[in-house]
């Protein structure tokens, strides 16, 4: 089974040997992401939903290289770095996801920066491979 890695226009190098998303017979895995800049330095420091926010705007961009939508995206795993950052993160994460929710898993974590405050993984799939 090829694989295509997925990595969008003007992404950042990873931090570690891996890259934003792999493609495999119509399946999108998005690795595991952060609210990090073009510099991967964590943005909107102390703010949950600012972070989910970009975070899924990431996210986005991946599953549309990809040749996918939100829509299609079919599992989640969210880390959170504290409880009390549930129900914002929640809240934006509705609006990324309107309609039918893909199921989802979310657990308390310590991220790898201590200004992340969020990281959410993705299953998307797309159909035909790009």
């Amino acid at each position: 089974m090829p694989k295509q890695a997925i990595i969008p226009p003007g992404t950042a190098a990873p931090i570690g040997p891996f890259v934003p998303g792999s493609l495999a017979d119509g399946i999108l895995y998005v690795a595991g992401t952060l609210p990090f800049d073009s510099q991967n330095n964590v943005v909107h420091v102390g703010n949950a939903g600012a972070q989910t926010r970009h975070v899924l705007e990431t996210i986005q961009r991946i599953v549309e290289t990809a040749g996918g939508t939100l829509a299609d995206v079919t599992f989640n795993h969210v880390f959170l770095k504290h409880w009390e950052d549930y129900a914002a993160i929640n809240a934006v994460y509705a609006e990324f996801f309107p309609g039918e929710k893909p199921a989802r898993y979310c657990v308390q974590v310590g991220l790898v920066k201590p200004e992340a405050l969020v990281e959410i993984a993705s299953v998307a799939h797309i159909g035909k491979p790009v």
